[in-house]
Parts: structure tokens; C-alpha cells; sequence
């Protein structure tokens, strides 16, 4: 098709001119024969072509075969020992693996936990895959998920598999899918929650797995449903925003769109409202338009935020109509009733359940990180203490529930290392993997977060809530955009060398205070961050208002002001 007599515009005329001769031949079904049309993925592909566009490299490997075709792909790996090239990668990452060298020469897998629950059994085979196949030691995500790390070629296909068989498996949580659905940690048990989401996650997280023309997203896609619990869930931050609210006496959940806080962006929210019964309808619906009309050529400007921008709101919503075949539920914002604003320590420490005499506890997990020993140890906590249930938190800890027998069960973490006090720069303390496990990162972001909040406590006490939030690179996969203090990893030029180091953003927040942060002082070496923190929350305490939040106290005050308190 790239003979030398034809302009590159001919050629991709006669490539979107073949594709659809192929289509209308039944050339492009989907697996399993016969004349059914071609998928979402490959129609939208064609839609791109037909337009004179040019497919990226990881459209074209997605055209060539589809991913989820190329299993065996994987196990031929595994058993000749070898790590993927990058585009084979991209396509591993369908199925959960993730090649993280050159920082680790080795697979990450990152598991599917819907809404953050999380069986005793579960749990101890996480442990005994990352015991017998991985670095012993699992990480805790800002999704309410986990990742196996230092996983060797041989073994990845073996991880895969283990998990699918105890009903976790990894399909889509990398690459171009819906990532893992997150929701309220304390569905069911809060005293304070409107609607337990568990019945609408376990629907859509089905719905995903088993609609293939949902693996077709031209970029990464994230889903999060509020139903008014304690503990934030930062639906803001996800491309489909769901929170509830009460309109004339029903409980529905009002739809956002667009969050991307990497690219600085919280979810828009909408006057659409849907009942509980009529979510899985609506996202389904927002996915296929994304799917048909997202950007295949460029990979900056695939997320749907870009679509929104480019079409507007109301086009879109008007598309998701088309798709529904009647018009969304739309109501007057000013009528919607929305759930007490959350508590931002609920995730750590004890807490009264809806059910008399019974308790969840927090339980702080430093840098995120649980040797394979601890979440065992905590299954067994679990057993004994609780439900047979562990619930991970966004903020990168886990609860236990219906705990009656509080003493014992802290004796219990005690013995693990673990406990279920922190305080305010610990309980608010995110990080991602940082430089020590992955190549985009430019600075040892978990080792830092540790040393900073080592550093603050020892020398203030704060007697108000606070997020710390550290990530290694843009991708912002510890949302540093939306914390009161967020730290953006970057390279330090100092003489001849280049340290690592982060540009200080200061402002941010979450939920019912959501707003991205500013930045005020970049480029600053790793080791010298602590010191300026300290200096800024001096001054917040001593000369904030009457229960000033620190995220109100730096919007009152210009950049130049705070860039001055950072080092007074």
C-alpha cells in the first residue's frame, strides 16, 4: 500500500479505502469467525484512516493482532525466560504485566481488587505469588489495588494465572483499558454512607472483563463511584466521576467527566443524574464514544479530557445520548442534596461501625509496602479479629472491619509491625514507586517521603490534617496536583552533576475542598525539601485563621508569599 508512485495522503486514503472493503467483507470480525461487522477497536481505527490520520505505533500493534489474542505470546516468553521489546510490552500490559527495566529488571503485575476488597484467602495467595514468585513484598496503589514487583521472565505468564484462579484476575490494568474500579472502603459498614456501591462495582467490573470492544480505549480510563462514606475516594480525579447525591427523596449518582490531574484537570461535574440501576448503562455508554472518536494518532492527547475539550460538554453528553437511544436524567444542581463532606483521618485509627459494637481499623502501611509475611500476618488478623475481609484504601492503606475485640486485634498488628495510629504527616503521607522501581521517575520517592515525614515530625506537631503527596514523574500516579503539599520529582542541575530533587507545589486538595495545587519553588534537591516544608508549616500554624485548612491558608497568600515562607 506504500508503493513509491503515491503521496503519504493517497496512501492513507487507499489504507482507510482497504479497511473498509475488509470491513464490509467481514475481513476485521471479531474472534470466532463468521460475518459479524468489525469491532469498536478496529472501526474506530478505520474511522482514523478513512480521515487521512496516522495510527501511533501502539494502534498498529492493537490492528495487527488483538491483544487479548496474544496469550500465547506471553507463555512463549515465560518459558524461553525472556522480557518483552517495548511494543510487546505495551501489549503484555492487557494482561497485567508490566516490564519495568532499566530501573528493575524484572515484571511488575498490578491486580484488579474492584472497590478495594480483598478476601483472607486472596490475601495469602498475593503473599505466597510474591513469595515464590516475585521480591517478597507487595505495594499498595493510589486505586485501592496492589502490584507484585521483581517478578522474573519465567514466572510472569505463572502470576497471571494464579490470580485469575482466586478471581483476581489481571486483565486491563495497564495499556489502553479501564483501570481498577474504585469506591467508599467502608461500604456497608459506615454509619455515615447514602448508598453501598458494592452490588453497581461487581456489575461493572463483570461488564469490563466481559465486553470485549471495552479493551479498544485509545489511551487509559479510570472509574470511581462516592456513595458518601467517611474516607474520600477522589472521584475527581477519575475520567468518569460518579458521586451520590439525593434529588426529590431517590438516591442517584451525579456524573462528572474528564478528571486527569496529571494534566492538571478535575472532573467537570454535570447536571446528569442516574439511579443506582442505571450506572453500568451510563458508563458503558460514555466508554463507546470514547472509544469511536478518542485520538489514535497522537499518545499526549488520547485521554478523554482532550475529547471534551475539543467537542465541549454538551456534545459529548449529546453523543452519549445517541449511544443510549434517550435522553440522560438531567435535574437542577441546586435541588441535589449531596452527603456530609468526608473525614479526612477516618482511614487510619479505630471507628465506630453502623453495626453496634463493631469497629474498622486503619492500619498504617509505611511507604505503602507490606512484606508478603505482613499481609498474611494481616489475613490471619483478619480471621480472627474481623470478617475474613481486608479494604484498601486510595490513600495507600488498608482497613480491617468489624473488628469487636479492638485491643486484640492492635495486639495482633503490633506483633506484625504494623499499627493503626498515625499522625497527621504520617496518616497523609502518598508516594508512588519512585526512581527504585520505575524508568520515568527522577527521584527515590518512597525513600524520600520517609525521610521527610521522619524529619517534620521530630521537630513540629500538627494538630490539623495534611497531605504530602510524592511522585517520581508528569504521569503524577501519587496525584501530587491534589495534595496540600506536592512534591513533582525532578533532575537538579548542581555543578557538573544531576541530583534528584522535586519542584514543591503547595495548595492542592481533595474532594470537598478539590483544587489543583501551584507551583512555587521548582527544582529543589531531594535532601533540602524538609527543611523548607518545616518552614511553611511554622508559618501556617502561627499565623492561620480560626480552623484554616492549610489548602485555604496558601490561597489567600500569592506565590511570591509562600515561595518567601518556604524559606523564612
Amino acid at each position: 500500500m506504500e508503493g513509491p508512485g503515491f503521496s503519504p495522503e493517497q496512501q492513507n486514503y487507499l489504507k482507510g479505502f482497504m479497511a473498509g472493503v475488509e470491513a464490509r467483507r467481514g475481513a476485521l470480525a471479531p474472534a470466532g469467525g463468521g460475518t459479524a461487522p468489525a469491532d469498536a477497536l478496529r472501526a474506530a481505527q478505520d474511522a482514523t484512516i478513512a480521515r487521512g490520520g496516522k495510527l501511533v505505533p501502539q494502534e498498529e500493534a492493537k490492528r495487527d493482532k488483538h491483544p487479548l489474542d496474544r496469550w500465547s505470546e506471553i507463555t512463549a516468553r515465560a518459558e524461553a525466560g525472556q522480557f518483552p521489546k517495548p511494543i510487546d510490552d505495551f501489549i503484555g500490559r492487557f494482561h497485567g504485566l508490566f516490564f519495568v527495566g532499566p530501573a528493575q529488571d524484572a515484571f511488575m503485575c498490578r491486580l484488579r481488587i474492584p472497590g478495594g476488597i480483598l478476601t483472607a484467602h486472596q490475601a495469602r495467595e498475593v503473599a505466597a505469588i510474591a513469595e515464590e514468585c516475585g521480591g517478597g513484598f507487595i505495594d499498595i496503589t493510589t486505586r485501592a489495588n496492589l502490584q507484585i514487583r521483581l517478578i522474573p521472565a519465567a514466572k510472569g505468564a505463572e502470576v497471571v494465572m494464579r490470580l485469575g484462579e482466586i478471581g483476581l484476575l489481571p486483565r486491563g490494568t495497564g495499556a489502553d483499558n479501564i483501570r481498577n474500579i474504585t469506591a467508599s472502603p467502608t461500604v456497608g459498614i459506615d454509619p455515615r454512607e447514602w448508598v453501598d456501591t458494592r452490588p453497581i462495582v461487581r456489575a461493572l467490573h463483570h461488564h469490563i472483563l466481559n465486553t470485549r470492544d471495552l479493551f479498544g480505549l485509545p489511551r487509559k480510563f479510570n472509574i470511581s463511584l462516592d456513595g458518601g462514606g467517611s474516607i474520600a475516594v477522589l472521584e475527581e480525579t477519575n475520567d468518569i466521576a460518579l458521586s451520590v447525591v439525593r434529588v426529590n427523596g431517590e438516591y442517584r449518582f451525579r456524573l462528572g467527566l474528564g478528571g486527569i490531574t496529571g494534566h492538571q484537570d478535575l472532573a467537570t461535574p454535570s447536571d446528569v443524574a442516574v439511579l443506582p440501576g442505571e450506572v453500568v448503562k451510563l458508563c458503558d455508554a460514555i466508554l463507546r464514544v470514547f472509544i469511536a472518536h478518542g485520538d489514535r494518532t497522537d499518545r499526549k492527547k488520547a485521554r478523554l479530557k482532550y475529547l471534551l475539550d475539543a467537542w465541549g460538554h454538551a456534545r459529548f453528553l449529546s453523543e452519549v445520548e445517541a449511544v443510549l437511544g434517550a435522553p440522560l436524567p438531567r435535574f437542577d444542581v441546586a435541588a441535589m442534596e449531596r452527603p456530609p463532606a468526608p473525614d479526612r483521618l477516618a482511614h487510619v485509627g479505630r471507628h465506630p461501625q453502623r453495626q453496634e459494637g463493631r469497629h474498622w481499623l486503619g492500619v498504617v502501611v509505611p511507604a505503602a509496602r507490606l512484606s508478603a509475611e505482613q499481609l498474611r500476618g494481616l489475613a490471619g488478623v483478619t480471621d480472627r479479629f474481623g470478617n475474613g475481609e481486608l479494604r484498601l484504601t486510595v490513600w495507600q492503606n488498608l482497613l480491617i472491619p468489624h473488628v469487636a475485640d479492638v485491643a486484640g486485634a492492635q495486639a495482633a498488628l503490633a506483633e506484625l509491625g504494623l499499627c493503626t495510629e498515625a499522625n497527621a504527616i504520617r496518616a497523609g503521607l502518598v508516594a508512588c514507586t519512585g526512581s527504585a522501581g520505575c524508568k520515568f521517575a527522577a527521584a527515590d520517592t518512597k525513600r524520600n517521603g520517609i525521610e521527610i515525614a521522619s524529619f517534620l515530625e521530630e521537630r513540629i506537631t500538627l494538630d490539623a490534617p495534611l497531605n504530602i503527596h510524592l511522585t517520581g514523574c508528569h504521569h503524577s500516579c501519587a496525584q501530587h496536583f491534589i495534595a496540600d503539599i506536592g512534591l513533582l520529582g525532578a533532575k537538579v542541575e548542581q555543578a557538573d552533576d544531576v541530583l534528584p530533587g522535586y519542584d514543591i507545589h503547595l495548595g492542592g486538595g481533595a474532594a470537598r475542598e478539590a483544587r489543583i495545587g501551584r507551583l512555587i519553588r521548582p527544582k529543589v534537591q531531594a535532601e533540602h525539601v524538609a527543611p523548607l516544608l518545616l518552614n511553611i508549616l511554622r508559618h501556617w500554624q502561627q499565623e492561620r485563621q480560626q480552623g484554616e485548612s492549610f489548602r485555604d491558608f496558601c490561597a489567600r497568600h500569592a506565590d511570591a508569599e509562600l515561595n518567601g515562607m518556604l524559606e523564612a
